[in-house]
Order: structure tokens, then sequence, then C-alpha cells
């Protein structure tokens, strides 16, 4: 294996590398594309996923960072700092713009900053070359210990799950539960039922829509790049590749948009 050293060169012959291992151990086990996540082991009757360990392994990454950052934050920040305080300033300011309220936006920037992170993570570091590559064999197949966590419809559940959840108390704790809750049942004349009845179908949708739009997203880009690594190793994986880093930042941060819109309208009161 090649050292990454400091040269570009160095680098790029680095990453090859990689890209080389990942497509030599699908080469040995054969093309193969899963819809269910793989399996690594069980504890007990509960089966761990590759999918699961990167979630586990992108918490821990996130948690060791926050506590470094905040160790490492000073009140004259470098270039660095400043650099992140740009990023997050700018991103405050866009969810204030949006909530138009700023105890409001200091309740929720949190829940929509982290969804965003945390998605982006769990599709990027899938994406590492050569990330793949490690595993063991199982029947003449290769079970990666990492893989993309949304290509888990079970993780991409969870997440809906998480912003469906925050949607739903952030309109209860912004109107109350019965005026809320009116959003949805209304009596007041046919059409108002009907109309409640039509947002109420809406508001559970949201469940189906966060989850398979990034699951869909995520599995068909990490698919084609599987294929492209079988058929054409070193030249069309490289585009593929990057195209696959756009759309993982794409993806999270339409997830984290969408959340954020929803708990604007959530937070409205009904109109009559």
């Amino acid at each position: 294996m090649y050292v990454c050293k400091d040269s570009i060169s160095g680098c790029s012959v680095s990453v090859m590398n990689f890209i080389a291992t990942a497509y030599a151990a699908e080469e040995k086990a054969g093309l193969s594309v899963h819809l269910d996540p793989y399996i690594v082991g069980y504890v007990g009757d509960v089966p761990i996923t590759a999918t699961l360990i990167t979630v586990w392994l992108v918490m821990l990454l996130l948690i060791g960072t926050a506590v470094l950052v905040k160790g490492r934050i000073s009140l004259i920040p470098g270039k660095l700092q400043s650099i992140f305080e740009l990023i997050v300033g700018g991103a405050y300011d866009y969810v204030h713009d949006v909530l138009e309220d700023k105890k409001v936006t200091d309740r929720y920037f949190p829940v929509i900053a982290t969804i965003f992170i945390f998605i982006l993570g769990i599709n990027w570091i899938g994406l590492i070359p050569g990330v793949g590559a490690f595993g063991t064999y199982h029947d003449g197949h290769l079970i990666p210990w990492l893989y993309p966590g949304s290509t888990d419809l079970n993780i991409t559940i969870g997440l809906a799950i998480v912003a469906f959840v925050t949607i739903e108390v952030a309109g209860v704790v912004a109107i109350g539960l019965w005026k809320y809750v009116g959003k949805f049942i209304n009596f007041s004349s046919p059409m108002g039922f009907v109309l409640g009845l039509i947002e109420l179908i809406s508001e559970l949708a949201r469940l189906i829509s966060f989850s398979f739009r990034l699951f869909g997203n995520i599995f068909a880009g990490k698919t084609l790049l599987l294929v492209a690594m079988f058929f054409v190793p070193y030249i069309l994986p490289v585009p593929i590749y990057a195209y696959e880093i756009f759309v993982g930042l794409i993806q999270a941060a339409v997830f984290a948009i969408l959340t954020l819109f929803f708990i604007k309208l959530a937070i409205e009161e009904p109109h009559h």
C-alpha cells in the first residue's frame, strides 16, 4: 500500500490504491447488490449491520469532534474557528429568517443542524475509497464492516420519525394542543372537514417521503458506483465518486431544509 505523502501525486496514488483494493475485493466476490443491509454479526438475536456500525462510528466522531472543538474555542478566533463561525452563523441566520423568531430559532436550530451534519456523515463515510474493502467473506461474498447508513431503510425511517416528532412537538408547543389538532380535525363545515382530512394524510405521508427520498437517492448512487467499479474500474468511478459526494450533501440539506419548513408550517396559527 502506498502512503499519502505531502505531495499531490502521493495522495493520488494512495487514493487510487484504495480504489483498487475495493475493486479487487468486489471482483473476488463478484458483483453483488443487496437491498437488505449487510449483517456483520449478532448480539443474541439482534443483528448488527454494517450500516448500524457506520451510524455508531459517525456518532462517536461527531461527539468527539464536538468535545474537541468546545475545548478549543477562544474569544479571539483563529482562521479555522472564523471559518466555522461564518458557516454556522450563516446557517443560523437562514433558519432565523425562515422561523422569524429568535426564541424558536434557538430552540430548533440545534436539531436541524444536527440532522444535516449526521446525515452528511453517514452518507459520506461509506464513500471513502477503500472502506468497502474491509470486511469478512461469507459464502463467497464480501460482507463490509462499513456501508452508507442512508442505504438502510430502517435508518432513514428512524430519521424520518425524529423529524416527524420534532415537527409535531413544535406545533403543539407553539400554538397549543387543541389548536394544532384543529388543523386536522375541523367540523366547522364540510369543506373544512375535507381539507383537514387531506392535511392529516399529507402530514402522515411525510414519514414515507422523508425516508424513501433519502434511501432511494443514496442507495441508487451506491449501486451505480459499485456497477461502475466492477465493469470500468480506475476511470469511471472517479467522476461518479464526485457526483455521489455532491448527492450526499444535497440530500442532507434537503432533509434538514424540509424539516425546517415543516416546522414553520406547524407553528403557524390555523386559518379558518
